[in-house]
């Protein structure tokens, strides 16, 4: 074949892979990134696409949200409950329970509801407050116990795991709304032209995973261009990034102005505002061509960074390999980046599956809140850990003093920050002495149980998280809407509280 500009040969080949590129991929390289600053020339004249109030300078410029899928137990991890140990087997009484929902999968099972305590040995770690008791499968995250903020009184209403995650992420239990991330982006825009401002991983696990929807990290209604791209721990990092073979990158230039020229057309006939975002994206897969090689090569990390990650953090596709390039993303602008660990779903043989999950995740957590600290970003990056829901107080299936399983309990569970102008080195909220209800400081059930509808001091329902982590980041919940089929939406809905106590 002659290498000439103008051979005829040449240009058929290209022609291919614009069809191969943006016909079987239909969406090209659109799909691969989803950008944020669009050129200023692009939309002269046109409406913003970020929310003109409800804005103001937040301590944290970022948040890296460490999500555990699938619903840790927060009785073997962070909820230390010494009087289990005394009514091990013995029915949860049914005024504790107090008609609350169960799975199917324990409501009729033959051994009732037979409470279990944690198999796990608890230690008081100094923090700046009561002091925090923390499980021995975490001996690394209890470590930076001072800069913690443990929340145990986290609620939802969600009782299974789609619908939990869904909520969580979105604000609703019904799908199609726009993802946490997605409100991030539209709210304050990207630090980075070269990056999309929302980045989602999923780390390897040793056991079974929920599925998780791109709707989890999805715009729902909103703009293409706050969507959250997955990065990826093998083969390319991002789908449909790379060039087809055959085409150099000043042949892609050629193409995406060409592109460009026609969408421009488009935009001129029809004043749709996904055009300009089309044009956006194009424009940020280029782009990132050359930046995500970099980003993902480890090889100017240095050994004292390793160690603090630990040896999994050498291998792609790891929790800890995810946390040190969501530290890397971070240094390089990216407003948020999500971590999703799967695996916590331990209805039996709990013990096995936990102590593997911490396993991979204790280091690494402790690793980043370290490394963060150490380099000076800490107080402007909010780091949340935390599932969808956590685990029952009575077993599922059989019970033994060695293996348990548990139901799934959204009633209360555990969720740390540290931080981005949380508190560090403090607990807040109370369970009840079975970790089935969140209590008063007597450890007594609060009557009735909190909702959703009203805060209740000493709570934070999933919307108070939401409208806490915003707050964080300069944004006022109740003000940051995206208008939509004649209603004003926002990420909390028409609820939410943010939790000052926790806020420094």
């Amino acid at each position: 074949m002659q290498n000439c500009e103008n051979s005829p040969a040449r240009d058929y080949e290209l022609m291919m892979t614009r069809r191969q590129l943006f016909g079987k991929s239909a969406l090209g390289l659109g799909t691969a990134a989803m950008a944020n600053l669009l050129d200023p020339a692009l939309v002269k004249g046109q409406a913003s696409s970020r929310p003109s109030t409800g804005l103001r300078r937040g301590k944290a410029k970022r948040v890296i949200y460490l999500f555990m899928s699938g619903g840790p137990s927060h009785l073997d991890l962070w909820d230390y409950k010494p009087k289990l140990k005394d009514l091990f087997n013995k029915q949860l009484p049914k005024e504790i329970r107090d008609g609350q929902r169960v799975t199917g999968m324990t409501a009729k099972q033959k051994n009732g509801l037979p409470l279990c305590p944690s198999k796990y040995k608890f230690t008081k770690y100094d923090n700046n407050d009561q002091g925090l008791w923390a499980s021995e499968l975490l001996p690394h995250t209890a470590t930076v116990a001072k800069e913690l903020c443990v929340v145990k009184s986290t609620f939802t209403e969600a009782i299974n795991h789609d619908p939990a995650i869904t909520y969580i992420q979105t604000g609703s239990q019904i799908p199609g709304r726009p993802s946490l991330g997605a409100w991030l982006s539209y709210g304050l825009g990207s630090m980075n032209e070269n990056l999309p401002s929302y980045i989602v991983m999923h780390a390897k696990t040793n056991f079974a995973e929920q599925s998780l929807f791109n709707r989890l990290w999805g715009t729902g209604f909103m703009p293409a261009q706050h969507q959250g791209i997955l990065m990826r721990s093998q083969g390319d990092p991002v789908l449909y990034l790379s060039n087809p073979k055959g085409v150099n990158r000043q042949d892609r230039r050629k193409q995406l102005d060409a592109l460009s020229a026609l969408n421009h057309r488009q935009y001129e006939a029809f004043s749709d505002p996904e055009i300009l975002a089309r044009i956006k994206q194009h424009e940020m897969a280029f782009r990132m061509q050359a930046s995500v090689p970099e980003l993902m090569d480890l090889a100017d990390e240095s050994k004292e960074t390793f160690d603090l990650y630990g040896d999994a953090a050498k291998q792609p596709g790891t929790f800890a390999a995810c946390c040190l390039n969501a530290r890397r993303l971070a240094e390089r602008g990216v407003r948020n980046i999500q971590i999703f660990h799967r695996g916590w779903d331990a209805h039996g043989n709990l013990p096995r599956e936990h102590e593997s999950q911490c396993k991979d995740i204790d280091q690494a957590c402790a690793g980043l809140i370290k490394d963060l600290k150490q380099r000076g970003m800490l107080d402007e990056t909010l780091v949340v850990w935390g599932g969808e829901f956590g685990r029952t107080a009575y077993c599922q299936g059989n019970l033994t003093t060695a293996n348990y399983g548990r139901d799934h309990h959204p009633r209360c569970f555990s969720v740390w920050m540290a931080g981005g102008g949380v508190k560090p080195g403090i607990t807040y909220g109370n369970t009840d002495d079975y970790g089935y209800n969140i209590a008063d400081n007597n450890g007594e059930p609060l009557e009735p149980q909190p909702s959703k509808e009203k805060w209740t001091p000493g709570t934070m329902h999933i919307h108070d998280l939401n409208a806490t982590i915003l707050h964080l980041l300069g944004i006022d919940h109740k003000q940051l809407t995206y208008r939509y089929q004649g209603r004003d939406f926002r990420l909390t809905d028409v609820h939410g509280h943010v939790v000052r106590d926790i806020v420094a």
